[in-house]
């Protein structure tokens, strides 16, 4: 047996020692907390598969069992997404739940600076309701919030939401998807009428050509780079992007702009399109709004000028238009380089806007694709009832507030009839003392929130910080008033949704150590603790959340009322929405989007919709020459490497320490060499890196992966306006000796 079974059997001997009398009162089945053995559906000695739980991509891992406990794991063969391959961070996606760091039992710290102690989950659950409730007696409901996760099942994350807001009556309460797809939300939502990628991983095999921007695929998301490679159609593949990126050094063309230029640059070769005829005006006509408001917009949109702010030379631009015109099937794919930046959502929006005019939606091989980044950042978009009422209805409108309450029978007065403020509203509200306490589910924003000195000062004006979480040891679990400790991927059921609106299984191959509990069971007990434990009589398993959500979703243009259980989705390897129930039966087949060129807006037509430019919040000056820009550091680190940390195989794999990447000019302008150690500085902070001088970043600009912990004390919180989702990609800094 490896160490890896080792560690976890011995895992499930201390669980097997634990049985309490609160667990006894509490679990109503065998699982339901996270302490009773694998589900029945799953033989001791067997394998079964099931979604991976890192990145979007919802790859399926086929999990090997031995006495009932995961021991291996390999990808599987058959399943639509991966079709047999895994990453590195798939290939060890075991290691992280044996790690000895892991939380196994409620800690309260009695007070700021003291050292937390052990309590029993009675005792933790009774805590946790007494401060929530006397905070909100005293400041009143808008006191108290809680920041959620794409991290965890759907069914644990609309369990959250439904008991934060309408059981505790909480009214503000946000993702950490805000900081990797808020953009693309609002950009859809506009443009669309609707939250709704419109492709599917087949489109990356049927593309002619195919425009990567802002999106190092090999790195971020290296299976449906794989996709890419198993295209037998010559594609062209161009990436625009300011480093040239290891995607970019296997395009067939890398469009190096300039940082902060991508808007001119699509306004741009949206006037050349429009010149050169190279639009599909049938298209327009019949399926589009508000294109000759849109044309009036580019007219100042020349080739001079978009060549002079972007610096791509005028011929370069005119053979870019010249592909994605001519080509028969063209698709736009993006990320966080686009998504995560001051005017973002209008950027998404302009490449939507190239897809539309040009008629590259709908078809195979086509389509303006934003691609998610966590794992389940699709089910906190639709299910988390955090930015938008569950199911992707809207907390402003009363006749979705009577949908949801009836559903769910409850009165509909207790939905929140407004948003919620966004995450960075929450912080701010904390730095006013507007809010007094907050719990943060399965994210760790003392890492990876932006501008990370501020964050941490504000923590500290909390008066209760409650962290719910796998590990003990996160950055933002070292505040904590009160630690719960979670069950982690492969130690639950439920489902995830990954970028391509494909519903796939959760399942639970191993035990959770000691008393760590499912998500899905915290919120059950503390549901019950506060005494609304009536209201979710109906959420006894993930399951039966999952046939709630149908409901929910039904006449949405997420509808799922059509799946037959989770057996449905297991047998026929994964499920797209939509699948409403009078879709005649084909639960496998991939279903792109806008097919028929009707869209989710009131008069079925897609929205050209544009912006004049934002001015660049921190541009380098004389002081900070250089521009920062983060991102990936390699396919092995995921975020904050919270679970990616715990595995000596992707440590390897990864750069150790951080790094900075810097041209040679500006090297020896600095008087630097490769494999220094410098000081990176910006009106924030100072932090240290290991200089590796290289070309692959332009002049005037360096680069620093995001996932070390020191990365976001450099960065400045500024928001795109629209979508309140930071501007990772920008600020201003110096390099010193």
């Amino acid at each position: 047996m490896s160490l890896l079974a080792d560690k976890i059997a011995q895992l499930g001997n201390r669980i097997r020692s634990h049985t309490g009398p609160l667990t006894e009162q509490l679990v109503r089945r065998p699982g339901d907390f996270g302490l009773g053995q694998i589900p029945e559906r799953l033989a001791p000695d067997s394998t079964t598969s099931m979604t991976c739980g890192f990145c979007s991509t919802g790859c399926s891992l086929k999990i090997h069992l031995k006495d009932g406990q995961a021991t291996n794991l390999t990808p599987e063969p058959n399943y639509p997404v991966n079709t047999g391959m895994a990453c590195p961070k798939g290939w060890e996606g075991l290691a992280p739940l044996a790690a000895p760091d892991r939380a196994t039992a409620p800690l309260l710290r009695e007070k700021r600076g003291a050292n937390p102690k052990e309590i029993d989950w009675a005792a933790a659950a009774n805590h946790f309701c007494d401060r929530m409730k006397k905070t909100m007696e005293k400041h009143g409901p808008e006191s108290v919030a809680f920041l959620s996760t794409g991290q965890i099942c759907t069914e644990e994350m609309a369990y959250l939401g439904a008991f934060a807001k309408f059981g505790m009556g909480m009214l503000h309460g946000d993702g950490n998807t805000r900081q990797c797809m808020a953009t693309a939300v609002r950009a859809y939502k506009e443009s669309f009428g609707f939250d709704a990628p419109p492709y599917t991983y087949a489109d990356f095999e049927e593309s002619d050509v195919i425009v990567l921007i802002g999106s190092n695929l090999c790195i971020a998301h290296p299976i449906m780079w794989q996709r890419v490679l198993q295209n037998e159609r010559t594609p062209e593949i161009i990436v625009i992007d300011p480093r040239k990126t290891e995607t970019a050094m296997q395009a067939t063309q890398h469009v190096a702009l300039a940082p902060k230029s991508d808007l001119v640059l699509f306004y741009g070769l949206a006037q050349l399109l429009i010149e050169r005829e190279q639009i599909d005006g049938e298209f327009i006509a019949k399926h589009t709004s508000s294109f000759e408001e849109f044309r009036k917009h580019l007219k100042d949109f020349t080739p001079e000028y978009t060549s002079a702010e972007t610096g791509i030379g005028i011929e370069e631009l005119t053979q870019l238009a010249d592909l994605i015109g001519s080509g028969k099937r063209v698709s736009f794919w993006w990320t966080m380089g686009v998504n995560q930046g001051h005017e973002a959502t209008r950027t998404a929006q302009a490449i939507i806007n190239l897809a539309l005019m040009t008629g590259n939606i709908g078809k195979p091989g086509t389509g303006a694709n934003s691609i998610t980044g966590q794992c389940n950042a699709m089910g906190s978009r639709l299910f988390s009832n955090t930015t938008g009422l569950l199911g992707g209805h809207d907390f402003t409108n009363e006749g979705d507030r009577e949908k949801v309450a009836a559903v769910l029978g409850i009165e509909s007065e207790k939905i929140p009839d407004r948003n919620s403020l966004a995450y960075d509203q929450i912080i701010e509200g904390i730095c006013e003392g507007k809010i007094k306490a907050l719990w943060v589910i399965a994210t760790n924003p003392a890492h990876s929130w932006i501008g990370r000195n501020e964050f941490e000062a504000i923590l500290g004006k909390l008066d209760f910080l409650v962290v719910q979480d796998m590990y003990h040891t996160t950055e933002t679990a070292q505040h904590a008033d009160l630690l719960l400790p979670a069950a982690a991927w492969g130690e639950k059921e439920g489902t995830m949704i990954n970028s391509e609106r494909r519903i796939g299984l959760v399942k639970k191959v191993s035990r959770a150590p000691d008393q760590a509990l499912s998500d899905f069971s915290i919120f059950k007990l503390l549901a019950n603790t506060w005494g609304c434990g009536d209201m979710f009589r109906g959420w006894q398993t993930p399951e039966d959340v999952f046939k709630i959500l149908q409901k929910l979703s039904e006449g949405q243009p997420c509808d799922i009322s059509g799946i037959e259980g989770y057996d449905e989705i297991n047998h026929v390897g994964g499920i797209q929405w939509p699948f409403p129930s009078d879709l005649k039966k084909n639960p496998g087949q991939e279903r792109r989007l806008f097919e028929d060129g009707k869209f989710f807006t009131d008069d079925q037509r897609a929205r050209f919709i544009f912006a004049d430019r934002q001015p660049d919040p921190e541009a380098p000056d004389g002081t900070f020459p250089l521009r920062l820009l983060t991102g990936r550091g390699s396919s092995a680190q995921w975020h904050t490497q919270t679970r990616t940390g715990k595995s000596k195989v992707l440590r390897l794999l990864g750069p150790k320490g951080n790094h900075l990447e810097i041209h040679p000019v500006d090297a020896k302008k600095a008087g630097l060499v490769s494999g220094e150690t410098v000081r990176i500085v910006s009106r924030r902070a100072g932090i240290l890196a290991k200089a590796f001088v290289t070309s692959a970043v332009p002049i005037g600009s360096v680069f620093v992966p995001m996932h070390d912990s020191e990365t976001n004390r450099l960065t400045l919180a500024v928001f795109d306006p629209h979508s309140r989702q930071p501007s990772y990609k920008s600020c201003a800094v110096r390099v010193e000796k």
